[in-house]
C-alpha cells in the first residue's frame, strides 16, 4: 500500500469517524443497533523520507462529540428525543465530565500488499491499553481505517436498561474513513 510521506492531518472536514454499537439481551428488540458518529477528532500522521515503517500516527477523540446518525433495528423508529436520550446516556456511560477525550499514540506500522496495521495505545477512560487499527486503501486517495474497542477493557461498564435485559455489547466498531483529495 503506497502512502505519501509528509505531515497528514485527517478530521471532520475531510473525513468521518464512526461508531457502531450492537445490542443484546432478552429486551433487545426494542433497543436499536447504533452507528454514531463523532463530530470533534483529529488525526496526525507523519510519514518520513524512510517510510511508513516510521510513521507515527496521533488521535484526538472529544467524547462529548457523539451523535447519533442511525438506529437499526428496534421495536421502532428512533425519535429526535430517542436520540437525545442515547446521546446523553453515552456521555454518561463514558464519564465526559471527567474523561472528555481519548487518545492514540501509535509505536509500530506493518505495511503490506493492501493495507498497513497501526499499533499503540489508546486511552479511554482514563485507562491505557494495546490496540491495532488496519488501514486500507478503499479507491485512490481515499483510506478507511477500523478497529474494534472493548470497552470493558477500558474499565466501561457497557449501557444497560430495563434491569440488564437490553444490553449493548461490550465490543464497539470504529471506522475512519478520509478523502486525502479534500
Amino acid at each position: 500500500m503506497a502512502i505519501t510521506t509528509g505531515q497528514l492531518r485527517f478530521g471532520p472536514n475531510n473525513g468521518r469517524m464512526l461508531l457502531r454499537t450492537s445490542r443484546k439481551g432478552v429486551g433487545s428488540t426494542v433497543g436499536h443497533d447504533l452507528t454514531i458518529e463523532v463530530t470533534d477528532w483529529s488525526v496526525e500522521l507523519d510519514v518520513p523520507e524512510t517510510g511508513p515503517v516510521d510513521a507515527n500516527a496521533t488521535a484526538r477523540v472529544e467524547l462529548g462529540s457523539l451523535a447519533v446518525r442511525e438506529g437499526t433495528g428496534g421495536a421502532r423508529p428512533l425519535t429526535d428525543r430517542d436520540r437525545r436520550e442515547i446521546e446523553n446516556n453515552a456521555r454518561r456511560t463514558l464519564d465526559v465530565d471527567r474523561h472528555p477525550t481519548a487518545t492514540f499514540e501509535s509505536s509500530r506500522v506493518v505495511t503490506g500488499d493492501d493495507h498497513a496495521t497501526i499499533s499503540g495505545t489508546l486511552t479511554l477512560h482514563g485507562v491505557a491499553a494495546p490496540i491495532d487499527v488496519d488501514v486500507r486503501e478503499v479507491t485512490p486517495d481515499r483510506y478507511r481505517a477500523a478497529t474494534v474497542v472493548t470497552q470493558s477493557a477500558y474499565g466501561i461498564k457497557p449501557y444497560s436498561a430495563f434491569l440488564g435485559a437490553l444490553k449493548v455489547h461490550d465490543d464497539v466498531e470504529v471506522e475512519i474513513e478520509v478523502d486525502l483529495g479534500r
